[in-house]
């Protein structure tokens, strides 16, 4: 269920926040500035009113004081009484000075040769319109405040409804039955651009390998049970028949022993495979990185699997070049000896298998070449994968050489490939990173 705090919520949340607070801010702001500029204005005005007066006085002393809807002016002549003057005013200081009944009179007192002058202004009148033109500035702050901020929550809004379409689809798509173009930004409700975009075709592509991956492991699982079923089959098989058979001597059950004894190495052979998949599935297995001779590595390699060469009638033939590489020794040779094996059970009898070891620019290459039927080229996108055989392939295998001789590859940031060879049948070629030869000692 969508979360009752759900982005959208949460960002009209933070506008109705925002607003709230910049509103109050501006109503503080703009009363306090009110205030501050309500009190020097006043102040000016009277000390400039004043000077003008004072000017005018100067000039035709019969000039009576102001008297106007805000400012009222009292002149105490030398020598005369202050009766002229109101009682709040006299005896006031020099300055500013805030008289009157409510204290709503600001009166401004300066001497000069005319005499001593009071302005008076009544703050009330100028609180009064100061206030109004600041409500009235407060207000068209607000109101622009909120017709931006509401903008902003649209446009944001707008921005955010790719990305809430995008959560549905992914919240709706269900990996058993995976709707794998709902997730691409074409086929959202609304339209996405830019980063969302980019995100929705990365989200599909990480479904795509997500249902790959699932598929792959189903088959795994499929194909593996299968293996594991067929030998445990023959040799349940085998020891039926020798319990029918306990009293009869051995050599008339050798067979049977034989098939068992071939059956148990199969499966081992088996297991040890899919333990060795299942470890590098998991990150389990770490590859040493050393400097080596991979053309001493694929010997040994040649050379481990001579005896089985000869018993199938293959010759194995090496054609090395001293080629150096940094990487897993024992790895590499495992490489080595699945494409070599490969190659000998698919080599027809009489035939040869060649090992070429090349550096090639900043690689080392391996290739391994038979004389067998070859691959045919729609089926060479499939030969690494698990379990899979080709058909009319060899009996004995498990299905997994390839595969673990592509994961070795891989592991050492090269890369494996099959192609035709000279002869008409299968070359297999690795590369790995090469490192220079280590120079012979003077």
């Amino acid at each position: 269920m969508p979360s009752p705090g759900g982005l959208r919520r949460k960002i009209w949340v933070a506008f109705i926040v925002q607003m709230t607070a910049i509103s109050f801010a501006a109503v503080i702001g703009v009363y306090a500035a009110a205030t501050v500029i309500e009190d020097v204005l006043v102040k000016r005005i009277l000390s400039h009113d004043a000077a003008y007066y004072l000017a005018l006085v100067a000039k035709d002393p019969a000039i009576p004081p102001p008297d106007t809807y805000f400012v009222r002016g009292y002149l105490q002549k030398p020598g005369t009484s202050a009766d002229a003057v109101p009682p709040t005013y006299r005896g006031l200081a020099l300055g500013y000075h805030y008289s009157g009944p409510l204290r709503s009179d600001v009166v401004y007192v300066t001497d000069s040769d005319a005499g001593r002058l009071y302005l008076s202004i009544d703050a009330a009148r100028t609180h009064s319109l100061v206030l109004t033109f600041a409500m009235v500035l407060c207000g068209l702050i607000i109101v622009i405040v909120y017709l931006t901020t509401w903008m902003t929550y649209r446009a944001s809004r707008s921005a955010l409804s790719p990305v809430i379409a995008l959560a549905n689809a992914v919240r709706d798509w269900d990996p058993r039955h995976p709707d794998l173009d709902a997730l691409l930004p074409e086929n959202l409700p609304v339209r996405a651009d830019g980063d969302v975009e980019s995100l929705a075709y990365a989200l599909h592509g990480f479904a795509t390998r997500l249902e790959e991956f699932v598929e792959r492991e189903r088959a795994f699982t499929r194909d593996a049970s299968h293996e594991l079923r067929t030998p445990l089959t023959v040799i349940r098989s085998s020891v039926e028949l020798l319990r029918r058979n306990a009293q009869r001597p051995v050599a008339e059950v050798g067979d049977t022993l034989t098939d068992i004894d071939a059956e148990v190495v199969h499966l081992t052979s088996l297991v040890d495979d899919l333990l060795l998949l299942a470890r590098s599935d998991s990150g389990a297995v770490s590859l040493e990185r050393v400097p080596i001779h991979l053309d001493d590595v694929a010997a040994d390699a040649a050379a481990a699997l001579a005896q089985p060469a000869a018993a199938a009638g293959v010759r194995v033939e090496m054609d090395p070049q001293p080629t150096a590489a940094i990487g897993d020794p024992a790895r590499l040779r495992q490489l080595v000896m699945i494409l070599v094996d490969n190659a000998i059970r698919h080599s027809p009898r009489g035939g040869a298998v060649r090992v070429v070891v090349r550096p090639t620019g900043d690689a080392a290459s391996v290739a391994v070449e038979d004389a067998g039927p070859g691959v045919p080229p729609e089926d060479r996108p499939r030969v690494f994968d698990r379990f899979w055989r080709a058909p009319g392939a060899p009996a004995g295998g498990t299905g997994l050489g390839l595969a673990i001789a592509k994961w070795i590859a891989e592991h050492h940031d090269g890369t494996i490939s099959v192609d035709q060879s000279a002869a008409g049948g299968a070359r297999f070629e690795v590369r790995i990173p090469g490192s220079p030869l280590p120079e012979a000692p003077a």
